[in-house]
């Protein structure tokens, strides 16, 4: 009689070495879970998961809302912005349903990194030639740097407004390259320590935005009636794009699978397994309803006070508060401080989830043992050093910072695929996954999704460069009448 799915999941795990060095983190640094709540014999759930527990599940909360900082980065921010200012409340829709692919993304990842106890980038190395390998990991540093520098950019433009012009936007990058130091002094004392720094920075943001959604006032009813009703137009294509574009990043499916092995579970026990994900899930679910919410008052606010004005095509991250300020003036705390303020943590939290992201990329596809403080400064110097020469270069010139995010996004809409196709085909894999590998159902709607976003991402990079054709072509024939009449 052939064996099972849960004797071929025990099978698959009985034959990793049980003597392999921990990876994503250390056997000391996990939070302990297994006996929390379940009495003196913790044996019997080895097939069948434990009764819930809120305590398990506050012990389990962490990992999800790491993963949601990505979700609220300042390329977020600025793609929140520009959709309430050019198609108003319309595309909230789009907002929802793009964060619900999300989630289903951040869950696969999750439940790879549970399931096998290995991160995608570990798994891209055992299982890849080494060809393809190399080039995955080329394409993760890549969407990495890509976004790091959006994020630093944000954090250093808040920092330009908070110091009222003092400091220029390469201070401001120089101050945010500083984080790293933070996170590796606040990751020695304990993985909750971290995610503790996340929460508070995550409250920050919720409070700045939903403040200023409280100052702006945002019509209530055209609000449900943007979540709840479809609706596009040929105007608001290219918003629309834009807000399922930036939902997947490449570097945070990377980041999700590595982030959830921080929990003891013992992942030769089914049990123990279906009781993680269960409780992952519910805290991921968590996260990105959070992060929607922060993102749903970013669009209103920008929708109510500029959608239908002729600023509205012009709105970006560096000036977005002063048209604020010069609408809504004042008031108990200047609105422009209050958007700084958000800014500054969303920017500051999605830097340092970059490093540690760029950890775990860099160690799972170079199988590097470096001490931790030496991979944080790698990882942050590749992103830091291309954005110091951007800040110096462009710090005097809004329409060149817009012009480089727009660029920063095509490079990472390029990588989108690499990091999607490796992670569905190898949570499809039962020689990978055994008992946890996804049935054809999910299988069938993750490709589904995952076709979806490369198309879409396909569509912006279709869009842009036709587009710097066009202004090349344009440019060119000026020049060529300028020749012509003499000038």
């Amino acid at each position: 009689m052939p064996p099972n799915r849960e004797e071929l999941h025990q099978r698959l795990l009985d034959s990793q070495d049980e003597a392999q060095e921990e990876r994503a983190y250390d056997s000391t640094e996990k939070v302990h879970i297994v006996g929390v709540d379940e009495g003196p014999d913790a044996d019997e759930y080895s097939t069948k998961a434990p009764p819930f527990s809120w305590r398990k599940l506050w012990l389990f909360t962490g990992p999800g809302f790491l993963m949601s900082i990505a979700f609220l980065d300042p390329g977020n921010l600025e793609g929140d912005l520009q959709s309430g200012a050019i198609a108003g409340y319309s595309l909230l829709w789009l907002l929802l349903w793009a964060t619900a692919m999300g989630l289903l993304v951040q869950l696969l990842s999750a439940r790879l990194g549970v399931a096998t106890g290995r991160h995608l980038a570990e798994l891209c190395r055992e299982e890849y030639p080494n060809w393809a390998r190399l080039l995955l990991w080329v394409m993760a540093e890549l969407a990495l740097i890509g976004a790091d520098i959006q994020e630093v950019i944000g954090s250093a433009i808040a920092i330009k407004i908070l110091s009222q012009g003092v400091l220029p936007l390469w201070a401001g990058v120089i101050i945010t390259a500083l984080d790293c130091f933070v996170f590796l002094f606040l990751e020695n004392y304990g993985v909750r320590k971290l995610e503790a720094l996340f929460a508070v920075l995550i409250a920050v943001m919720a409070l700045s935005f939903a403040w200023m959604f409280g100052e702006t006032k945002p019509s209530g009813r055209e609000l449900l009636l943007g979540v709840l009703v479809p609706k596009l137009s040929s105007k608001t294509i290219q918003q629309a794009v834009g807000v399922v574009g930036c939902i997947i990043m490449p570097h945070n499916v990377f980041l999700h699978s590595a982030l959830v092995q921080s929990r003891e579970v013992d992942n030769r026990k089914i049990g123990r397994v279906q009781e993680a994900l269960t409780y992952y899930s519910i805290e991921s679910g968590a996260a990105l309803a959070i992060s929607f919410m922060i993102n749903l008052f970013v669009t209103t606010v920008f929708a109510k006070a500029f959608y239908g004005t002729e600023i509205a095509n012009s709105i970006g991250l560096i000036n977005a508060g002063h048209y604020l300020q010069d609408k809504y003036g004042g008031g108990l705390f200047p609105i422009l401080y209050i958007w700084a303020i958000g800014l500054l943590a969303a920017g500051q939290s999605s830097t340092i989830t970059g490093t540690y992201a760029g950890q775990f990329i860099m160690g799972g596809f170079l199988n590097l043992r470096l001490k931790k403080w030496l991979r944080a400064l790698i990882t942050r110097s590749f992103a830091i050093i291309p954005t110091l020469i951007v800040a110096l270069v462009f710090d005097t010139s809004e329409d060149s910072l817009d012009v480089l995010n727009e660029w920063l996004n095509v490079l990472q809409s390029i990588q989108i695929p690499f990091a999607l196709i490796p992670l569905l085909f190898l949570v499809s894999k039962e020689e990978v996954m055994g008992f946890f590998k996804i049935g054809p159902v999910l299988q069938t709607i993750s490709w589904l999704v995952a076709a979806l976003v490369i198309v879409i991402n396909g569509y912006l990079l279709v869009d842009f460069f036709s587009k710097e054709e066009r202004g090349f072509k344009l440019s060119r024939l000026l020049g060529n009448a300028k020749t012509s009449l003499g000038i």
